[in-house]
């Protein structure tokens, strides 16, 4: 087991009689949407889903990209790839720009106080244009043959986050447009020799979202944080598949 996966945490434990606020990040109304059997195990009982292995590769191409548009936003000028798409924009020059990066610290909060929780999410840029209207930006990157596009239906996450982050910037008064962006960045594995040197193809797509549906998921994740009900399981969550096969395979052989 891994000495970094606590597979029965006792603190940051929802609990429902507390004044204090309690924090939701987007990664976890994302959890709820998946499996709300998975979220209550987590946020409630303390159980959560075991971590998958860190992505190295896709954390130094987020903290190059940073490092490449954070350049433009100190000159407020737009970066190449903005102006090869005819994007009339530049990096958003903002104090709280780090703050609302960090993930570990919560990112760019909202308390919404009808449900005395705190929804939490962690940017990766936000650009705006001449007439201060912001545009929120995901840094993403892969490696597959073909164009990069947002078509296919796991891919519902991606764009989830960034209705998420529209809203949470909406929350805290600022003018959202609802294009936001996708900097994707597509390793070429079509190269004759490797060379200690990975080349990406980097592609912005655009994105048209809709916040419309976050209230109402606060609202039923709420109703299930408060539940002394475990909620069922999602059809299609793979990790309650497995622990149920499990469960099943374990009862079966005390009884034989």
């Amino acid at each position: 087991m891994s000495k970094f996966y606590n597979a029965k945490r006792k603190r940051n434990l929802y609990i429902p009689d507390s004044e204090i606020p309690y924090k939701i990040s987007r990664s976890k109304i994302d959890l709820f949407l998946k499996c709300p059997k998975c979220f209550y195990f987590d946020r409630r009982l303390g159980v959560g889903q075991p971590p998958g292995m860190p992505f190295s590769l896709n954390s130094a191409v987020d903290k190059l990209l940073k490092k490449e548009f954070d350049i433009h936003r100190a000159n407020e000028t737009a970066h190449p790839l903005m102006k090869a798409y005819g994007l009339n924009l530049v990096p958003f020059p903002h104090e709280k720009i780090d703050e609302w990066r960090d993930a570990l610290g919560g990112g760019i909060q909202y308390l919404d106080q009808g449900a005395n929780l705190v929804i939490t999410g962690a940017i990766d840029d936000v650009w705006h244009d001449q007439k201060g209207e912001l545009y929120i930006v995901d840094y993403k990157a892969t490696s597959k043959e073909g164009e990069v596009n947002l078509d296919a239906d796991w891919q519902i996450g991606y764009k989830r986050q960034m209705e998420i982050y529209q809203w949470l910037f909406r929350k805290n008064n600022f003018k959202v447009s609802d294009t936001g962006y996708f900097v994707y960045a597509n390793g070429d594995s079509d190269k004759e020799a490797f060379d200690g040197k990975l080349e990406f193809d980097i592609k912005i797509i655009p994105y048209k979202g809709s916040d419309a549906w976050v209230p109402e998921v606060i609202k039923n994740l709420h109703k299930c944080l408060i539940s002394d009900e475990i909620p069922k399981s999602s059809p299609d969550c793979d990790f309650c598949a497995y622990r149920n096969a499990a469960l099943e395979l374990e009862v079966n052989k005390v009884s034989q």
